[in-house]
């Protein structure tokens, strides 16, 4: 799909309906009196930011947008209808400017985003509005207003997180295929990219940043040379700028330290607050021989300005995960990578734990720590006795002597008679005596009661 950022279109709102002049004239009814209804309000235009949109292509072709009028009065009392609002998607991050007064009507930032741009005109009165007790048959109404007109210059400013920057043929291409899911084109010729391309970057913990491939700038562009500098609308939402530094560009016009300069000049002929942006400097292509020679010169000489440089090599990985870390760092609201080591953003707090809680869990130094004296009154604190089911070899045990062994349940003790006698043996509620005589037992025998009562 061809990218379009840029288009001017025409809008108009829908005009207002006509009031009605009317009266009721009916049957065995005098002077019934105006009767005219009310015109409808005419539609208004909508403009709607969309995220499954990503250019303005749809409105390169489709230059006039207008709405619907409203429905003129009637008789009867009768009212006309309102047209319907016009509802135009556009990208999200699109600006929406007057083209004859440069003033800016909406900026379309946040998905599902809405702003009116032209008003519909609102429906005339009908005659019956006008009937006054000297007046009673006005023979006029009210004619509806006009909508509104404009012509639009619609701007797509992509939303990214970080932008890169660099001289054709830099690796920037490269960077966001390593990083990212997106594919844009790339090949061994200067201007491969001619549209910029975003990607999502995950990182770290679950968290992801938008990057965004900006096509080549070279020396001249604010004069129009290469593809001029009209792609850096698509960086000024970027909250980083990472400037992505060939160190295998041969010849003395295209030193690493010089194109570093024109790329920051440019910045400056075409934004000055873009040029004041956070901005971190990558050395690409340090897997070359040559560009791992000029490495260290090029390190040193931003170590004299106080810049940070992280060398990376876009093709096979080396470096990435650091510069990545720096960038995340710098967008979690960290401080700026020094020339040292980039500190790693610290990890959000998992959301229904504390503070506390959250540093015990995150320091297994504290929490293994047992020589403290809390944690040794802790530790050492009386606990009380659980109450344990008694097993059937705690029940077989007496305290006449001890309990079976081998932890093996005890049969079943032998009751002291003969095996031919044992079902002779007393039932539950008897009892027998010590010299084997059997004793009835003192309970009362039951009483057999009539069937149907207690």
């Amino acid at each position: 799909m061809k990218f379009v950022d840029q288009v001017s279109i025409q809008v108009k709102a829908g005009d207002g309906g006509n009031g009605a002049v009317a009266f009721r004239r009916e049957k065995f009814i005098e002077r019934g009196g105006p009767s005219g209804g009310d015109g409808g309000n005419g539609g208004s235009v909508v403009f709607e930011a969309d995220t499954g949109l990503t250019t303005l292509l749809e409105h390169r072709y489709q230059q006039h947008h207008r709405a619907r009028n409203g429905q003129h009065g009637m008789g009867s009392d009768m009212n006309g209808a309102s047209a319907e609002d016009l509802v135009l998607r556009v990208p999200v991050g699109t600006l929406i400017r007057d083209q004859d007064s440069g003033e800016l009507l909406a900026d379309l930032a946040e998905p599902g985003a809405r702003a009116v741009v032209v008003r519909g005109g609102r429906g005339g009165l009908g005659n019956m509005n006008f009937a006054t007790s000297t007046r009673q048959t006005p023979r006029f109404a009210q004619d509806g207003k006009p909508g509104e007109e404009r012509r639009l210059l619609l701007e797509l400013k992509l939303l990214a997180d970080v932008g890169l920057l660099g001289f054709p043929n830099a690796g920037k291409s490269t960077l966001i295929t390593r990083v990212s899911r997106a594919r844009p084109r790339i090949a061994d010729y200067p201007f491969t990219t001619l549209v910029p391309n975003l990607g999502v970057v995950p990182y770290k913990d679950g968290t992801s940043f938008v990057m965004a491939d900006i096509p080549g700038i070279i020396e001249g562009a604010a004069e129009g040379a290469g593809l001029g500098h009209q792609f850096l609308r698509h960086v000024e939402r970027c909250r980083l700028l990472v400037h992505l530094v060939d160190l295998s560009s041969p010849g003395e016009d295209r030193a690493p330290l010089r194109d570093l300069d024109v790329l920051d000049h440019e910045l400056g002929r075409y934004s000055p607050e873009l040029a004041k942006k956070p901005q971190i400097v990558a050395a690409n292509k340090i897997d070359l021989p040559d560009a791992r020679d000029r490495l260290p010169g090029f390190v040193e000489a931003m170590a004299a300005r106080d810049v940070p440089v992280f060398p990376i090599s876009a093709a096979t990985g080396e470096g990435v995960g650091p510069l990545l870390d720096a960038v995340a760092q710098v967008l979690s609201g960290g401080a700026f990578p020094t020339l040292g080591r980039a500190e790693r953003p610290r990890r959000r707090p998992k959301p229904g734990v504390p503070s506390s809680a959250a540093s015990a869990i995150s320091s297994p130094a504290v929490a293994a720590d047992t020589s403290s004296p809390t944690a040794t009154s802790a530790s050492s604190a009386p606990r009380a006795p659980a109450r344990r089911r008694k097993t059937g070899a705690a029940r077989a045990g007496s305290p006449d002597g001890p309990g079976p062994k081998n932890g093996r349940r005890p049969g079943k003790k032998s009751t002291g008679l003969p095996v031919a006698s044992r079902s002779s043996a007393p039932r539950r509620g008897a009892s027998t005596s010590r010299g084997g005589a059997r004793k009835e037992s003192a309970r009362p025998p039951r009483r057999p009661g009539r069937k149907g009562t207690r």
